[in-house]
């Protein structure tokens, strides 16, 4: 078994989560091998890169759709790529204990096409952002990471994280303080990857209310299902009783007086509870 066929069967075997990480590894590494091998031959690869990024002009994005899904997927350099890998690995290793591999899946690529969307959007109507919006592009996980990470903040809020130096701290907290920091840092620079990041975020957080809030109506609905069959079996039980009793007065009165002095009503009931 050579080397690409240990990759196949490593790829084919892994959880969702590691299926993430090795896609955007191997993204990271194809792009730059090439990207040496073409500067030895002074060849710009840079026009391939930008094919995969996300541009915010509506026109550019209509011309390269792909672009919605394949900037979440490379990275600027080496330690943009190993922050967000960190933050995959640590969120989505959590949600994975309470939630399952395609509702991670799910997350990643939303929480990404969300926040894309949010860029658009942000360089196309904001004035600050409109002059810059012709060359304004993105690309990373951020988006899709963070998505991923306020989704189980969301979901196990008061799950507590011991941080070196700073001790125990609730994921709530965590989410809160890093979109803060997000959106201050708006003015500073990479304002782009910023309101990717508060997009990402925003689908995060709603993707898991909305689940459970489901989830919740559909406990409370098999709860309710559960008190009415055992109100209709206690129903049904009392009504058995009380037909009992009428069939052993009514055959207490052919005992004594014979069938004939049944009236018509008693006759059905005996009837009927002799088809049962």
């Amino acid at each position: 078994m050579n080397f690409l066929d240990n990759l196949k069967r490593e790829f084919g075997i892994a959880n969702m989560l590691n299926k993430l990480i090795y896609i955007n590894v191997f993204s990271f590494l194809v792009l730059n091998i090439f990207s040496v091998i073409f500067s030895l031959l002074l060849i710009d690869i840079s026009s391939i890169k930008e094919l995969l990024m996300l541009p915010s002009s509506t026109e550019e994005v209509i011309k390269k759709p792909w672009s919605l899904i394949s900037y979440m997927f490379i990275h600027d350099n080496f330690i943009h790529l190993l922050f967000n890998l960190i933050w995959l690995h640590f969120g989505g290793k959590l949600f994975l204990q309470y939630l399952n591999q395609k509702q991670l899946l799910y997350t990643y690529v939303l929480g990404g096409l969300f926040g894309g969307i949010f860029f658009i959007i942000a360089f196309n109507n904001l004035p600050a952002l409109i002059p810059y919006s012709e060359n304004a592009k993105a690309l990373g996980a951020s988006a899709s990471v963070l998505a991923i990470f306020f989704a189980i903040a969301t979901y196990i809020p008061n799950f507590q994280v011991n941080i070196p130096f700073i001790g125990f701290i609730k994921l709530k907290h965590i989410a809160l303080i890093y979109i803060i920091l997000d959106f201050l840092n708006i003015p500073n620079g990479n304002a782009g990857g910023h309101i990717a990041h508060l997009g990402g975020a925003i689908f995060g957080f709603f993707y898991v209310k909305q689940f459970t809030q489901k989830l919740a109506k559909n406990k409370q609905n098999q709860f309710l299902s559960y008190l009415k069959n055992i109100f209709n079996f206690q129903k049904s039980k009392i009504k058995k009783s009380y037909e009992m009793k009428e069939i052993d007065l009514i055959l207490e009165k052919i005992s004594k007086s014979g069938y004939n002095s049944l009236t018509k009503i008693e006759k059905e009931l005996l009837f009927k509870s002799s088809k049962k």
